[in-house]
C-alpha cells in the first residue's frame, strides 16, 4: 500500500495511525511512481479541489497495469446546491480561507475517464438518511453559518431539501486490459 497526499499535515496523521505504509507527499498531477506501476488506485473526496480531472485521471491512468482498478468517491454535485461552501483552517496563521471547489456533473467524470480507456463498472450514490422532522430530537442537518440558520427556524423545508439526496459519488473504474497506445493503428 502506497499514500499520496499534497498536505503534509494530512500525510503526518496517516503515519500515526498507519506506521508500516509508505507515505509520499506528492500532487495527484504527478504520483511518484512508475507506470503500469499498481493494481488499484483509490482517491477518496480530493477531486472536488482538482480545478483539471481529466489530467489526474490521465495520471492514474499512467500507474496503474492494464485491468488495473480506479476507485474515486467525490461530493456530488448536489451538495453545492445545499450547503455553502465554509471556511477551513490552512497554514501556520491559522486565518480562515476557502479551498477552491469544483463541482462538477456525473457527466464530466465520463467525459475525462473513457477517452483514457477506462470501462465504468460502477456508479452509486450514497444518500443522506432521512431525518425526524422534530427540531428538538433531529441532528443538525448542516452546520448554521450565515442564512443557513434558517434552517433550524423551518426543519420541515430543511428535511425537504436535503433528506434524501445524494451527499457523494462512487466510481469504480477498470482501465481496459490493452492500452491505448498499445493498440494497432485503425484505418477510418
Amino acid at each position: 500500500m502506497i499514500g499520496v497526499d499534497a498536505s503534509p499535515e494530512m500525510l503526518a496523521q496517516a503515519r500515526k495511525r498507519l506506521p508500516d505504509v509508505a507515505f509520499h507527499e506528492a500532487d495527484l498531477h504527478r504520483l511518484p511512481l512508475p507506470d503500469n506501476a499498481v493494481d488499484t488506485v483509490v482517491c477518496a473526496l480530493a477531486l472536488t479541489h482538482v480545478p483539471d480531472l481529466a489530467a489526474v485521471l490521465a495520471e492514474f491512468a499512467r500507474v496503474l497495469r492494464p485491468g488495473g482498478s480506479l476507485v474515486i468517491s467525490d461530493a456530488h454535485l448536489l451538495v453545492s446546491y445545499l450547503r455553502p461552501t465554509l471556511a477551513r483552517r490552512r497554514g501556520t496563521d491559522g486565518r480562515p480561507s476557502l479551498l477552491a471547489e469544483h463541482h462538477r456533473p456525473l457527466s464530466a467524470y465520463l467525459a475525462a475517464a473513457l477517452p483514457l480507456g477506462f470501462q465504468v463498472r460502477q456508479c452509486e450514490e450514497p444518500r443522506r438518511p432521512r431525518h425526524s422532522l422534530d427540531p428538538d430530537t433531529a441532528p443538525d442537518p448542516l452546520p448554521a453559518y450565515v442564512s443557513w440558520d434558517l434552517l433550524h427556524w423551518c426543519p420541515e423545508a430543511s428535511a425537504a431539501a436535503l433528506d434524501d439526496s445524494p451527499i457523494a459519488v462512487v466510481w469504480h473504474f477498470q482501465l481496459d486490459g490493452i492500452r491505448k497506445a498499445e493498440q494497432p493503428d485503425q484505418i477510418n
